[in-house]
């Protein structure tokens, strides 16, 4: 072969390689973050429904399916919520029986698959808890944003924000508290959400981009009432959140920050959500970088060590040690540079973005004397 004719083979083959390697990586990161608002996360493996009686249900036996707490069950048609596990009930070895709190829709037969879920409620505030609302819509940058505003008297109101494999339902497992305090709650949807518009690429961007929707949502506060904003966010919310508190226009109108699960690692969680949808390891780096390049993901732009010296508002963080999608380290040392406004809550045996399920009283006692002072 000649040389010039040996050289253009050798730099097409470079260059399908390098093609390959690209489309890989592109696979790999659209696999993690090409996922529509609401569908579940890998970690939600589906379980059987194998029996149901007064008050109770028989469940595939799994990790999952033994946590301690209350959480939503939800198939196909269906959506029930569960409470403990019933140690002294009959059962398989592979099985294992909870209590049946109540089914909101369907029927639980035998063989209905399902899975377990941090959110407890379907619906709106009004069918779902019985609360005066209105449904608004706040104007965004990509588009109309659809919300629920629950009114309340007080000038101090909360945005609420949901986060990975959830949709705005999942708030409303705080609403009541909410309600109860008397504080005004905003809970919008953002880019990706039923109802909203799309990210212009059609992906996640781990709250990088979404976080100014959470800042149209703090304007539209502002705007109609609120003197000053708590935000509560829920995993990916949670580093919205923090965006917000960061970056906005409108920070100081923020007076104080609820962070669930927060993602402060977007790498660590990135390689989990690639891990779990079956992407190959090999592919991992590529996903990273192919991550990069498509959404302009830099997390370390704001949740590095210049973090701790930009928060400026009291910090409430729940989180724990068996988070995989988004470690609970990240939270710890967060906690440790900043004690004199942060305030964090280990809550262990809870997956991710459910703190409140593994525990709904200390949840929200937790949550009742951090607001309290910022009424």
């Amino acid at each position: 072969m000649r040389p010039a004719t040996a050289t253009a083979a050798a730099a097409l083959t470079i260059l399908g390689v390098g093609a390959a390697v690209v489309a890989a990586g592109r696979y790999a990161s659209d696999a993690a973050l090409g996922v529509p608002s609401g569908r579940p996360l890998p970690a939600d493996r589906k379980l059987t429904v194998h029996a149901t009686a007064a008050g109770q249900v028989t469940l595939t036996r799994s990790f999952a399916a033994l946590r301690p707490g209350t959480y939503g069950l939800v198939g196909d048609g269906v959506h029930a919520v569960i409470g403990p596990v019933i140690e002294q009930a009959p059962h398989a070895a592979d099985a294992v029986v909870r209590r049946l709190e109540r089914v909101n829709s369907g029927s639980l037969e035998p063989g209905t698959q399902v899975r377990i879920t941090p959110a407890l409620y379907s619906g709106d505030p009004g069918t779902a808890l019985g609360l005066d609302h209105q449904d608004v819509e706040i104007p965004g940058e990509l588009g109309s944003l659809p919300a629920w505003f629950l009114p309340g008297p007080r000038d101090t109101w909360v945005i609420t924000v949901h986060g990975l494999g959830t949709t705005r339902e999942h708030p409303m497992n705080v609403m009541e508290l909410l309600h109860g305090l008397r504080l005004p709650v905003l809970d919008p949807a953002y880019r990706g959400d039923p109802g909203a518009p799309r990210s212009p690429d059609g992906l996640a961007h781990l709250g990088e981009s979404e976080w100014r929707d959470l800042d149209a949502a703090i304007r539209f506060a502002v705007r109609y009432g609120a003197e000053k904003v708590v935000l509560h966010g829920w995993s990916t919310g949670a580093a919205m959140a923090l965006h917000a508190a960061v970056n906005s226009a409108l920070r100081d109108r923020i007076c104080g920050l609820v962070l669930d699960s927060p993602v402060l690692d977007w790498a660590t969680t990135l390689r989990a959500l690639t891990t779990a949808r079956g992407v190959p390891s090999a592919l991992m780096p590529l996903a990273v970088r192919a991550a990069q390049g498509q959404t302009g993901l830099h997390g370390a732009r704001l949740l590095d060590t210049s973090l701790p010296q930009a928060l400026h508002v009291p910090t409430l963080i729940f989180h724990g040690p068996d988070d995989t999608l988004a470690p609970w380290q990240p939270s710890r040392d967060l906690a440790a540079r900043r004690p004199d406004l942060v305030a964090l809550h280990p809550v262990p045996q809870a997956p991710h973005a459910a703190m409140w399920n593994a525990g709904p009283a200390r949840y929200e006692e937790a949550m009742r004397r951090f607001l309290t002072p910022l009424m």
